[in-house]
């Protein structure tokens, strides 16, 4: 049967045997009427299969079990482990077992069973093809022979590693990488050709890629020597040798049976380069038969591999960006040689492997491959891909001249733009002295004066939008300074509408505006509306870091300030520390540099480390002394934050003299009603009520909270302070109820968003008024709320969570149940808080109030053992001296119940003291006179009444 009949028959042996037995039946009856012959052949072979059942379940052979031969010794080699089997032979890891040397080995044997000569023979010439061949990527034919048994053996250099193309897909290669590898295939395969052998069975389980990417080439079972006669080929090989070789990968001659030569070796090399680039085989089949694939090597043109790319496994699939970018490599001159490799006829292939080696080297290296006709425009774009950094570097000096006179120009109209601006500026500030100098001495108003420039500006500049923008900027910030907040908000919202009409601002007034409402925004208690605003431009200033340094550090200071109000503190330190960076960076910003060291020390103090804040307070202010003047704003600013500190640790004489020095130049620069003149004096009236000058500081108060409704409204941060303050001078003057209405108002204030930084503090002091009214369980709600929210900010370490965990306690123990206080006031002094005075002061008011409850649980000796520790001591600080007096007050109470002169004699030399240092009393000296009251008349601590133990709730905070 020849070949073309064989490819019939075989194709219809596969579509029968896929039916049912009634369609079989029925599909050779349809074609015995049409070829008798066809028909006769096609069922003899199906009865041939059906008697062949039982035999085709027995193997061939009956082969030793795998590990049976591991330890034999085939000539002076042991078998260690089987490596692989094919149709002829297997293939084992053996080591040189004679003594001479140690080796491993890669030992080649027939299969166990096989009596054919003729595989005998091919098993020798396969011996004699290894013996020609001497090639790096070649695996070595170190030695050959037949053992006693009359087994023969081929000892080859062991090769450890895999298929080519699973060793690409497993890493991923690269394009380049996948060439190369191939070129030291076709390498191999050429320097076979010389030595006139073909290969004949090239696929990618023979070709193996090491771990050092070295290509080794294997299987010379069925090689052909081109020098051998032909007579001796036919004669040395039966008809079934024909196909011997792997289909998949085989010629369309060695499919129709005629001469193999070099060529057959390129169209494999084709098909395994094409596999090694795609991935994939070069035909798609309709079913998987051998028929089929005999079809399709014969009949179907092979595809474009960039096709089949971007094609995929599933049509449905969108091709990935690697696939497309794939794609675009792969089509044009890789799929012109993959097409040439694979065509049908051999003499239309490339005439050698060299061949196709040589056009893949010329891809690699961007020259113009042979396979393509050389037209000019193909040469020059190779070209221009080989030579594309020179002709990248000659077309940029190029675009480098035009884009310089481009530049010039530019710079020429920008100079155009700053020369109106600055025109602009400058007929602005003689407008506004010409105004100044119509207005009679004494009648100088700034504010009007500013308003009228503004409108003169406007109607002057109404055709000019930029200069008009930065005009609108410099009176907003000039209304920042003035504190009229609402009114430079007004002015810079105007500026942000004309920069968004003009196609393009300097990237110094977009950083400008930007920030100067962000800060006005600030000032007005609306800090979340500034993080909204201010956030989208970082781009811009990360881009112009290196340009405009001063700009973006201030960008950055004013974004973090509203982070911090906001309780992004981890933010905050980020914009602080990188403006600093800024601002400490080429061009030494002295004053900016200060105010980000204050910037970093005010969020020390929010982070509950108020020695931290004071050192960077310090800092800042001594690099401002040396380089700026005693009026400067920022000093102002700086040492009302230092002196509130100062104040918050008991340094009163410090914080008296630092706050002073701020008020006198807050005064000379912003006048008596600016809001940071008013914050000033609202922080020394809290001064004076801390030292107990409680008239004055009323009335301070008073005026202040009027003053700062009037210029910042009713719901601003700053008015809540001001309620906040009334309410401490309230409760120290004894008016609980007005305390409670006040801190009330502050708290109401303090839940927005921009100012839950605040809330804990008005929650402590709106639930100590409400416990001093009675109204203890309100007390209880307004502390457990304010611990919530501080915990949430500081951690359960922080002293004002523990402060309020104690002050809790006291109005259980007072009105609830004093065992379940004295619960919890143990584990508070079992509680290791932070290192330090405040911590240790902290620990000094928990055992005060574990003695007070001792009191009331009656255990007097444990309560006078608490309580004497606590009346040692000689700090100035008004916090000790507060703590103190409060504790021997309560010893004079336990003095009452066992000798009431003595105790009555405690108590008037305590209040005798504590007139002497507060002439106008407050919550100690209502405390000790109540005491008295009680002294004379009381008997025993067991009978004390409900107004003595309310009285009782006047611990300090």
């Amino acid at each position: 049967m020849d070949a073309v009949r064989w490819r019939q028959v075989s194709m219809l042996l596969d579509q029968l045997l896929e039916m049912p037995p009634d369609q079989r039946a029925a599909r050779l009856a349809h074609l015995r009427a049409a070829d008798p012959a066809l028909a006769t052949d096609l069922q003899r072979l199906l009865d041939h299969e059906q008697e062949s059942q039982e035999f085709m379940a027995q193997p061939l052979w009956t082969a030793a079990p795998e590990d049976s031969r591991a330890g034999s010794h085939i000539g002076p080699y042991r078998l260690l482990r089987q490596l692989g089997e094919g149709g002829m032979g297997e293939v084992w890891l053996a080591e040189r077992a004679d003594g001479l040397y140690q080796r491993q080995v890669a030992l080649k044997l027939l299969r166990s069973g096989y009596a054919d000569p003729g595989l005998r023979q091919r098993f020798s010439r396969e011996r004699e093809i290894l013996a020609r061949l001497q090639h790096p990527h070649l695996a070595q034919l170190l030695d050959a022979g037949v053992d006693l048994q009359g087994q023969p053996y081929l000892a080859l250099a062991y090769v450890e590693g895999e298929p080519i193309t699973d060793y690409c897909q497993r890493l991923q290669l690269p394009l380049e990488r996948r060439l190369h590898l191939m070129l030291q295939v076709c390498a191999v395969v050429s320097h076979a050709h010389a030595n006139l052998i073909v290969h004949r069975d090239l696929k990618p389980s023979n070709i193996l890629v090491t771990a050092d990417g070295e290509v080794k080439l294997l299987d010379f079972g069925i090689a052909k020597l081109l020098d051998d006669e032909e007579a001796r080929i036919n004669a040395a090989h039966p008809p079934t040798e024909a196909r011997a070789f792997t289909l998949h990968y085989a010629a369309p001659e060695q499919v129709r049976g005629e001469a193999v030569t070099t060529l057959t070796d390129v169209y494999s090399l084709g098909v395994v380069l094409f596999e090694v680039i795609t991935g994939r085989k070069p035909y798609r089949l309709r079913r998987h038969s051998d028929a089929e694939w005999e079809r399709s090597i014969l009949e179907v043109s092979a595809p474009r591999a960039s096709s089949v790319v971007l094609r995929g496994d599933t049509a449905d699939a969108a091709p990935s960006v690697a696939t497309r970018r794939l794609a675009r490599r792969l089509r044009g001159d890789l799929d012109t040689i993959l097409l040439k490799a694979l065509q049908k006829e051999p003499a239309q292939r490339y005439a050698s492997v060299e061949a196709l080696a040589q056009d893949l080297r010329r891809f690699l290296e961007g020259r113009p491959i042979h396979a393509r006709p050389q037209r000019a425009l193909y040469r020059l774009r190779k070209y221009l891909g080989r030579h594309r950094w020179g002709v990248v570097l000659g077309a940029i000096c190029v675009l480098a001249l035009v884009a310089l006179a481009v530049l010039a120009l530019w710079q020429m109209q920008q100079a155009r733009r700053e020369i109106a601006r600055a025109q602009a500026m400058q007929d602005f500030t003689i407008g506004l002295f010409d105004r100044a100098a119509s207005v009679r001495h004494g009648s100088f108003d700034v504010r009007q004066l500013l308003a009228t420039g503004q409108q003169r500006g406007e109607a002057e500049l109404a055709d000019q939008p930029l200069p008009l923008a930065d005009l609108e900027g410099v009176i907003g910030r000039l209304r920042i300074g003035m504190g009229d907040y609402q009114l430079a908000l007004q002015t810079l919202d105007r500026q942000r509408a004309l920069l968004e009409q003009l196609e393009e601002v300097p990237p110094s007034l977009q950083l400008e505006a930007v920030t100067q409402r962000g800060r006005v925004l600030r000032m007005l208690g609306r800090s979340r509306e500034c993080v909204a605003h201010m956030t989208p431009m970082q781009a811009l200033a990360l881009a112009q870091r290196e340009a405009l340094p001063a700009q973006v550090a201030e960008y950055h200071a004013q974004l973090g300030r509203c982070q911090q109000l906001l309780g992004y503190r981890d933010e905050a330190r980020g914009a602080f520390e990188l403006a600093l960076a800024l601002r400490r960076g080429a061009v030494h910003d002295v004053t900016g540099t200060a105010e980000s060291l204050a910037d970093l020390a005010a969020l020390e103090n929010d982070e509950g480390h108020p020695q931290a804040a004071l050192s960077g307070y310090r800092q800042a202010l001594e690099l401002l002394q040396v380089r700026s003047s005693e009026r400067h704003p920022q000093l102002v600013t700086l040492r009302r934050h230092l002196g509130e500190t100062l104040a918050a640790q008991g340094d009163l004489d410090a914080a008296e003299q630092t706050l002073h020095i701020a008020w006198s130049d807050a005064v000379s620069l912003y006048g008596p009603d600016h809001p940071e003149t008013l914050n000033i004096r609202r922080l020394r009236a809290t001064l004076a009520l801390q030292r107990g000058d409680l008239e004055q500081a009323e009335a301070t108060l008073q005026q202040v909270h009027r003053l700062t409704l009037l210029a910042l409204g009713e719901q601003h941060r700053d008015t809540g302070q001001t309620w906040h303050a009334l309410g401490r001078s309230a409760l120290e003057r004894g008016d609980t109820e007005a305390a409670v209405a006040d801190f009330a108002h502050a708290v109401a204030i303090w839940r927005q968003p921009d100012c839950v930084g605040l809330l804990p503090q008005g929650l402590y002091d709106w639930g100590s008024a409400l416990a001093e009214a009675g109204r203890w369980q309100e007390a209880l709600a307004a502390l457990r709320e304010g611990r919530q929210w501080q915990a949430a900010q500081r951690g359960e370490d922080d002293p004002d969570v523990r402060r309020a965990d104690r002050k809790m306690a006291e109005i259980i123990g007072e009105y609830d149940d004093p065992r379940e206080a004295g619960d919890r006031l143990a584990a508070l002094m079992r509680h290791s808080a932070r290192g330090g005075p405040d911590a240790l002061m902290q620990q000094q008011a928990v055992q005060l109030a574990w003695g007070r409850n001792l009191i009331r649980m009656g255990q007097t000796v444990e309560a006078q053992r608490a309580l004497q520790p606590l009346t040692q001591g000689e700090s100035p600080d008004p916090r000790n001296i507060h703590l103190r007096w409060l504790a021997r007050a309560a010893l004079g109470e336990l003095a009452c119940a066992e000798s009431p002169a003595r105790g009555r004699e405690m108590l008037l030399r305590l209040q005798a003291e504590v007139k002497q240092q507060r002439p106008q009393g407050g919550r100690v000296e209502r405390r000790i006179e109540a005491a008295l009251q009680a002294c004379p008349t009381r008997g025993t601590l067991a009978h004390r009444g409900q107004p003595e133990r309310r009285v009782a709730t006047t611990a300090a905070n």
